[in-house]
């Protein structure tokens, strides 16, 4: 405990008093010219901006809120595609003493009208006619937001302004009164609030969380500390910023490492934009590795066999090095002397063709990842090392570092921060990254918090005896069957998807005799299988082609072997369609949806069990 709290004062010491406008200005000062931020060209390449045009951009920015009347603690909601203008939003509102607060995309207008009069956005930027158009059907009930300010396409009227015209307005009034902007962003304090992020609604109505200037800069210098993160990385931002790890990796932590942040506004274009970026840091939800996967296999699959093999026998003497890495093992010249030749010859080439081949820090978290799919990166020479942590928590409170990790594990706790695992397993958490409490919720606080300071997670966990935590499944998703059996729907899911062919499994049997479980396909990977195969068809057909249930059938019956006979799936249902957080299956961060789904295949999941 003197260990913890003496690292806590340390880091407290480093950051004591700075805020994020400290941290832009010295990253302006001390690197103006480093790259800090780069757009997609109309014609390809980067459009860039340098920490000290950033900078400027930001202080302009922060004089056009402040001319238009932002009050210090005010909140200036943001929905659009991870951008410059996004970040730059952001700080800008932050420099003028108010709040950033991204709402997530795939919001439903009532959702969004919840969030933007809860956190009490008296401004919103948005980036164009699709995202308004879902806050259109909601400005009637929103009298606070004095003004809708889009990059694109801004309709007449009062209330609606254009982004060129916020950026004129703050450029004149910083020239006219550059003190003015000064005091404004001197005024900001530690404790100041920073930004408000909803939970994702996977439990219900979303839950607006507060995180001040210190929390996010504690868990950036711890992070660091634990991770030792490259100064000047690369990097690709691409995760909403309504998230809390892409906010702190790719908002936060580029202002005190002084990284090159590239922005992908399509999804689809992850893979290329990889490529092109190859990051220094990268990290992923488990939906997107396994995608990624999905698509490498697919590749690999359609080289000639002998070339197949070769890289089996590359990524056996990568897994070899990866786990021989591991906390308390070692890793013998044999094993070393293997993967050097391995990484040589191939796997080099392969980090490559996926764009890492100069990743110091690939890391995962917000739900489980599967064994095969970490085990499977382990092969390339990757250690792609599980983090955990909440919204609530800043992000990560416990992680693996690239120097100190255990596979299948989250880790062990960040520097400075407590975890204990409560009488009924749940995870406990105190430290300076927790929230001081949910917005406007004294009573969700009051669950949130107990009277010693401790978190409750709501998370089921365990920790060895070198303190490396795992997380068993949600407090409230754990099923318990009419056998009184406390079964993980997790452990069951992760087994399932590790066939190439699954991509989403949900299991269920909540006082039900045994599990039973809904299956998608991959998009990625099932159509290659079925050519592959001679079958063609769309998803929904290739769900009902008998190949492909037989496949599957292979898939549950390997997962039921490595699971306890109550664990196991009796009845399965392959479903013809994706699910995704459009679909409302998934939430924004691709987590189940465990409520929506139980409602929209209620009959289904009654003939599972009635059959």
């Amino acid at each position: 405990m003197a260990d913890v709290l003496d690292v806590r004062a340390e880091i407290d010491e480093l950051i004591a008093g700075r805020t994020i406008c400290d941290q832009l200005r010295t990253a302006a000062e001390r690197h103006p010219g480093a790259p800090a931020y780069s757009d997609p060209g109309a014609g390809g390449g980067w459009v860039t901006l340098t920490y000290a045009e950033a900078r400027l951009r930001v202080l302009e920015i922060a004089a056009g809120f402040a001319a238009l009347g932002l009050r210090p603690g005010e909140t200036v909601a943001l929905m659009m595609v991870n951008r410059s203008e996004h970040v730059l939003a952001d700080l800008g509102a932050v420099h003028a003493g108010g709040v950033g607060c991204t709402i997530y995309s795939t919001f439903a207008p009532g959702q969004i009208a919840f969030a933007a009069a809860d956190a009490g956005a008296a401004y919103a930027v948005l980036g164009g006619p699709d995202d308004l158009a879902r806050w259109q059907p909601v400005l009637g009930e929103l009298p606070g937001l004095r003004k809708v300010i889009l990059l694109e396409g801004a309709p007449a009227g009062d209330r609606f302004m254009a982004w060129d015209d916020l950026l004129a307005l703050g450029r004149s009034a910083l020239s006219a009164d550059p003190e003015a902007a000064e005091a404004r962003l001197r005024a900001v304090t530690a404790e100041d609030v920073v930004t408000v992020l909803y939970t994702s609604g996977t439990t219900g109505t979303p839950k607006g969380v507060p995180l001040t200037h210190r929390n996010v800069l504690y868990e950036v210098a711890a992070t660091d500390r634990m991770a030792r993160l490259p100064e000047r990385g690369t990097q690709v931002s691409y995760l909403t910023y309504a998230h809390i790890a892409e906010r702190v990796l790719s908002l936060y932590l580029p202002l005190v490492k002084a990284s090159h942040v590239h922005f992908c506004t399509d999804l689809a274009q992850l893979g290329a934009t990889l490529g092109q970026v190859r990051p220094m840091l990268f990290f992923g939800v488990p939906r997107v590795w396994e995608k990624m996967m999905a698509r490498l296999l697919a590749v690999l699959s359609a080289q000639p066999e002998e070339r197949q093999e070769a890289v089996r026998r590359a990524m056996a003497a990568g897994l070899a090095y990866v786990e021989a890495g591991q906390h308390g093992h070692t890793v013998t010249p044999e094993v070393r002397a293997a993967y050097e030749r391995a990484d040589a010859e191939l796997l080099a080439g392969v980090r490559a063709l996926i764009g890492f081949d100069r990743a110091e820090w690939t890391a995962t978290g917000a739900a489980p990842l599967p064994a095969e799919v970490q085990r499977f990166y382990a092969g390339l020479g990757l250690k792609v090392i599980d983090v955990y942590g909440m919204t609530e928590t800043t992000g990560a409170f416990t992680g693996n570092g690239p120097g100190c990790y255990r596979l299948g594990t989250v880790g062990r706790a960040e520097p400075g921060v407590e975890v204990r695992i409560a009488e009924d397993g749940e995870i406990l958490t105190r430290s300076p990254l927790n929230t001081r409490g949910y917005l406007n919720r004294p009573d969700g606080t009051a669950a949130l918090v107990d009277a010693g300071g401790w978190l409750h997670t709501g998370d089921i966990g365990t920790v060895d005896d070198d303190g490396f935590y795992r997380v068993v499944d949600r407090k409230k998703e754990l099923i318990i069957t009419s056998g009184g059996e406390n079964i993980s729907p997790a452990a069951i899911e992760n087994h399932l998807k590790e066939h190439p062919l699954v991509g989403q499994a949900l299991a269920y049997g909540d006082n039900r005799p045994y599990p039973v479980a809904l299956l998608t396909l991959d998009a990625d990977m099932a159509p290659g299988w079925a050519r592959a195969r001679g079958i063609e068809g769309t998803l929904a057909e290739l769900a009902a082609h008998p190949d492909v249930l037989k496949e599957v059938e292979t898939a549950v019956a390997a997962a039921n072997q490595r699971l306890a006979r109550v664990q196991q799936v009796k009845r399965w249902a392959l479903l013809g369609a994706e699910w995704t957080a459009e679909t409302e299956e998934l939430t924004p961060s691709l987590k189940l949806k465990r409520r929506v789904i139980h409602a929209k295949y209620a009959d289904l999941i009654e003939e599972l069990y009635s059959g």
